[in-house]
C-alpha cells in the first residue's frame, strides 16, 4: 500500500506553539498523531510531547494493525503525563488533545483513536466524513439538542492528563480502507479555520498532500486577516493512500458535467 504524506504547525497569535505532530510508516503498518496542549495551563507544551513520543516510541511498524496494542499505548501516553503532573507541582493540571491515526499496510484496514477537539476527517470518492466526535461542552450541548450560542467552543470535558483518571479516549472500530481515501489530523485551531466545504473543494484542487495543506493553509490566513487576527496555533497531517487525486478528479468532472455539459 502506498502512503504519502505532509504535515504542518504553526503559531498564531499565541505566545506559544503548543502543538506536536508526528508519524512512523514502517514496512507492515503506519501511525501519525497530533497533539494540541491544553491552552491556559502550564505545561501543555510538554503533555503534547509526551504523549505523542510515548505513542510513536511504543509503535512498532513491523508489526500487524492491534487495537489492543493501541489502546495500551494511549494509556499509556496518558499515564506518562499523570506521572509527571505528580512530579513537577507546576504541571498538575497539564493536559493535551490527542488524535491518532494506525493503518495496516497489507490488509489495508485503519483504526483511530482521540481525546478532546482535535479531529480526524475522512475524503472517500471525493466527499468528507468526520469520524471523530469532540470531547467538549459544545458537542455535548449539541448531541443533547441544546442551542450552543455564546458558549465556549474550548472548553473540554476530556482530554489526556484531565478528567477522571478511568476514564479512557474514544476509539473506532476497525475500518477498511480503499484506494483514494484521504485521511486529515488536525487541531482545532486548523479546523475552526476553514468550513468542511473548503476541506472538501481544495481536495478536487491539488495533486499531493503538500498542496492539500498549502491550499487549506491559504484560506486560514485569508479568515484571519480578515477578522480580529487572533488565530490560533494550527497543526494537521494530511495522509493519501494510493492515489486520491485520480478519485478525485473522475468525481470532480462529473460534478462539472452538471454545469458544463461535454460537447459532441
Amino acid at each position: 500500500m502506498n502512503i504519502t504524506l505532509a504535515s504542518m504547525s504553526n503559531q498564531g497569535a499565541r505566545d506559544s506553539n503548543q502543538d506536536q505532530t508526528g508519524e512512523r510508516i514502517g514496512e507492515r503498518s503506519a501511525c501519525f498523531v497530533v497533539c494540541d496542549g491544553v491552552a491556559g495551563l502550564p505545561g501543555g507544551d510538554v503533555a503534547a510531547e509526551l504523549a505523542r513520543n510515548t505513542i510513536l516510541e511504543r509503535f512498532d511498524g513491523d508489526q500487524h494493525l492491534n487495537a489492543q496494542s493501541i489502546r495500551r499505548y494511549v494509556n499509556d501516553a496518558n499515564r506518562a503525563i499523570r506521572q509527571q503532573q505528580k512530579a513537577t507541582s507546576d504541571y498538575k493540571r497539564m493536559g493535551t488533545t490527542l488524535v491518532s491515526l494506525f493503518i495496516d499496510r497489507d490488509y489495508e484496514l485503519a483504526y483511530w483513536a482521540h481525546a478532546g477537539d482535535s479531529r480526524l476527517y475522512l475524503f472517500r470518492r471525493g466527499y468528507l466524513y468526520e469520524v471523530t466526535t469532540d470531547h467538549s461542552l459544545v458537542q455535548q450541548m449539541k448531541d443533547a439538542g441544546h442551542p450552543t450560542e455564546g458558549i465556549n467552543s474550548n472548553m473540554l470535558y476530556f482530554a489526556l492528563g484531565m478528567g477522571d483518571e478511568e476514564r479512557d479516549a474514544s476509539y473506532s472500530d476497525v475500518v477498511p480502507i480503499e484506494d483514494g481515501d484521504a485521511f486529515l489530523l488536525c487541531t482545532d485551531g486548523f479546523w475552526h479555520g476553514l468550513t468542511p466545504n473548503h476541506m472538501q473543494q481544495s481536495l478536487h484542487m491539488v495533486n499531493t498532500p503538500a498542496e492539500w495543506l498549502t491550499l487549506m493553509q491559504e484560506v486560514i490566513r485569508k479568515n484571519d486577516r480578515e477578522s480580529s487576527g487572533s488565530q490560533d496555533n494550527y497543526s494537521a497531517v494530511a495522509v493519501w493512500i494510493g492515489d486520491p487525486q485520480d478519485t478525485t478528479l473522475l468525481h470532480s468532472l462529473s460534478e462539472a458535467a452538471q454545469f458544463f455539459p461535454l460537447r459532441d
